[in-house]
């Protein structure tokens, strides 16, 4: 960075009119007014700094990005208004840094900054004083320190398409592996099942108690192994759910029904159930069990977190386009650095949890068309909210001139 202009101006200022003076100052004053406008018109922001760390210069994406205001931040160290920016780290180096970070305030996102030192060259010479025609005096250029100019980009969408991405291969290659182990259990259960047939028309031949109690053995063991069958069942379509068979259903009623089968456990926990459900609710597109084994997974992960006496309130609302589901326990919550991983498959922070209630309940969820998000802190309980759309407000972008050749037709 170059100041040659500043430098000529100031070494001419006792040679120019009170006029001239002015008419520099206007000059520099609009090409301020313009380069500022510029900088706000850009969507990455930028953020400059003194020697020292002081906010010398930001614009408004920057502002946005942060949550900060203009007036108050000017003149204040950015890691004072950025909470957990290690400024001294990053600017040690002497030379550009990329970074990427998330932040939680205003908005959940991830930033990647660009940081770059900014040096000024000065040159001392005595040209200002030097007498015209005579020979010019030696100069030397010193590198002056003046701050850092930081450029910021929200890749918030990229990186989340990114984790997507790894999250579908990693639901891809656990499906593979459950639609195995399924196959290997499946075959057993079935060679046991028939076995138990076998037993049985041994057993009709018996007489006496001997009969009665083999009979309940048999019994209790096919009672059991059907029971297994339909787990293994219901894990591979939980993991591999089939495309949602839509129809118009009552959200409200959908949650009373996973509230009722899951009575008895509440009532075995001695947890408070508290239902906020707004009446005026529109009719959605729902698979209905799909999302009634949702609702189930969201609920006991709740009872697990809570142990017992807990209160779980589930409230339903609406917006212009979504209808709102949140549940909010009261237990334990989940730390900062653990909350972004509770999608993650096997992920779990109960000693007897698979790590799978939350992806699937995501994926659902995904499936139509919604979105799911968590909000928590270690001892303060959490909140899952989805959201399911009601209204697709999708547009369509004509070009340009249709709208004449439609009125011409």
């Amino acid at each position: 960075m170059k100041s040659g202009f500043l430098e000529k101006l100031i070494g001419r200022l006792g040679r120019i009119g009170p006029d001239e003076v002015q008419n520099y100052f206007l000059r520099l004053a609009q090409e301020k007014g313009f380069l500022e406008t510029v900088f706000n018109t850009i969507q990455e922001g930028i953020i400059v700094t003194d020697s020292n760390g002081r906010i010398t210069y930001l614009n408004d994406a920057a502002c946005e990005l942060f949550g900060l205001q203009n007036e108050d931040s000017t003149g204040k160290r950015l890691d004072e208004r950025v909470r957990g920016l290690d400024w001294e780290s990053l600017t040690q180096s002497g030379g550009p840094i990329s970074r990427d970070m998330e932040i939680f305030y205003p908005a959940n996102r991830f930033i990647n900054f660009y940081i770059v030192p900014l040096i000024i060259e000065r040159r001392d010479s005595a040209a200002a004083d030097a007498v015209p025609g005579s020979p010019r005096p030696a100069t030397a250029a010193t590198a002056e320190h003046a701050g850092h100019a930081m450029i910021l980009r929200d890749i918030t969408e990229s990186r989340r398409s990114a984790q997507q991405t790894i999250e579908s291969e990693r639901l891809n290659a656990l499906t593979l592996l459950a639609a195995g182990v399924a196959h290997e259990i499946g075959n057993p259960l079935n060679s046991l099942h028939i076995h138990l047939q076998l037993m049985e028309r041994k057993v009709r031949e018996l007489e006496g108690s001997t009969r009665e109690e083999l009979q309940e053995s048999i019994d209790i063991a096919r009672a059991e192994i059907s029971r297994l069958d339909s787990i293994v069942t219901q894990f591979l379509r939980a993991i591999r759910p089939s495309r949602p068979q839509l129809h118009r259903e009552n959200i409200n009623t959908i949650v009373e029904e996973a509230v009722r089968f899951l009575s008895p456990e509440i009532e075995a926990r001695d947890i408070v159930v508290e239902q906020e459900l707004r009446s005026d609710l529109p009719l959605l597109e729902l698979d209905r069990e799909q999302m009634k084994q949702a609702f189930y997974n969201v609920i006991k992960n709740s009872f697990e977190a809570m142990k017992r006496h807990g209160v779980l309130r589930i409230r339903t609302d609406r917006d212009d386009t979504h209808v709102l589901v949140t549940f909010t326990d009261t237990g334990s919550g989940i730390s900062a650095e653990n909350l972004s991983r509770v999608f993650e498959p096997y992920f779990t922070t109960k000693p007897s949890g698979t790590g799978l209630g939350l992806l699937i309940v995501r994926r659902i969820v995904r499936e139509h068309g919604g979105e799911l998000s968590v909000e928590s802190s270690a001892g303060k309980g959490l909140t899952l909210a989805i959201r399911l759309p009601y209204i697709d407000k999708r547009v369509r972008m004509l070009e340009a001139g249709a709208a004449n050749k439609e009125a011409h037709s």
